[in-house]
């Protein structure tokens, strides 16, 4: 089982859902997306995210990012668990989960982790951009929620810096001034960046994010 490293083409699989059966690869066609992974059906911190994901998906389609969920629990129990999701979260769950008994996606993934656990996956995260490729990777223990703020913060840093030559300071949010590629020279940047270079230090220069109007 090789380890998946940022920059590696996420893997494609075909596994039934919630929604179908799903070709991984297909599915996301030209957008971006979150694959993420929870222990096992019916256990509590994971109800509370994929109801958490299910009402930021507005926040997630504006920046054109698909989300899919898996478990190693099958479909039906998936099924029964989305309604105990809707029903403590009020929400309506609107993406797939995976069902993955037989751990073929948790093993390509590197999702199941023994000193944790040999039976559930961990609470894995792939960030996926729409080349296929593994843009950012976060691995949390079973106790401890995700942080879905975080991972828009990221995604909009992602998307800003993949089209961009810049890249997001500590704790950068959207809007927010951003760092010059230290490949730019800082004459340059003045040509690139029309709204102003402010030059800290010749390799810290900031300037306004570029993709606002």
């Amino acid at each position: 089982m090789a380890t998946i490293r940022l920059g590696d083409v996420a893997p494609n699989f075909t596994a039934k859902s919630t929604e179908g059966t799903i070709n991984f690869h297909e599915w996301l066609g030209d957008s971006w997306g979150i694959l993420f992974s929870h222990p096992a059906d019916y256990t509590p911190v994971c109800t509370t995210e994929l109801g958490t994901v299910a009402k930021y998906k507005p926040e997630f389609d504006k920046r054109n990012v698909k989300v899919v969920a898996l478990s190693v629990d099958g479909v039906e129990s998936h099924h029964g668990w989305i309604n105990d999701i809707n029903e403590t979260q009020n929400t309506t769950v609107n993406f797939p989960i995976i069902a993955d008994e037989d751990k073929k996606v948790s093993e390509l993934y590197d999702m199941i982790h023994p000193n944790a656990s040999d039976k559930f996956t961990v609470r894995s995260v792939f960030v996926i951009g729409d080349d296929k490729k593994v843009k950012l990777i976060i691995t949390y223990p079973a106790s401890t929620g995700r942080n879905f703020e975080e991972l828009l913060r990221v995604i909009d840093s992602l998307q800003l810096t993949a089209y961009h030559k810049v890249a997001t300071p500590a704790n950068w949010k959207h809007g927010e001034d951003v760092v010059v590629s230290p490949a730019i020279s800082t004459a340059d940047a003045k040509n690139i960046f029309t709204k102003g270079v402010d030059e800290i230090k010749p390799y810290l220069r900031m300037t306004p994010q570029p993709n606002l109007k």
